[in-house]
């Protein structure tokens, strides 16, 4: 039997913007945790990549204030904790 799929409420809101961006450039995206928001952000805004075909993104849960940081290979769509 399959997993179900995330409801609504299961849903953050959460800003998302590029490292070198300020936060008042963020963009608010809807997504089940951190790494799934920062991949809807990319595949939505298209940001630039680094020499290695990265992505850096702030992420930041809208009800709590929790942010975090990652690195997104845009080539395998794998996410990684920032440096």
């Amino acid at each position: 039997m399959s997993a179900a799929a995330p409801t609504a409420a299961s849903r953050r809101r959460f800003s998302v913007h590029g490292v070198d961006e300020a936060p008042s450039r963020g963009h608010m995206v809807k997504g089940a945790s951190f790494e799934d928001a920062a991949l809807h952000y990319i595949e939505e805004c298209h940001p630039a990549a680094d020499a290695e075909d990265e992505v850096a993104v702030f992420v930041e849960d809208c009800e709590t204030g929790e942010r975090q940081c990652f690195r997104v290979d845009l080539a395998t769509g794998e996410t990684a904790p920032c440096d």
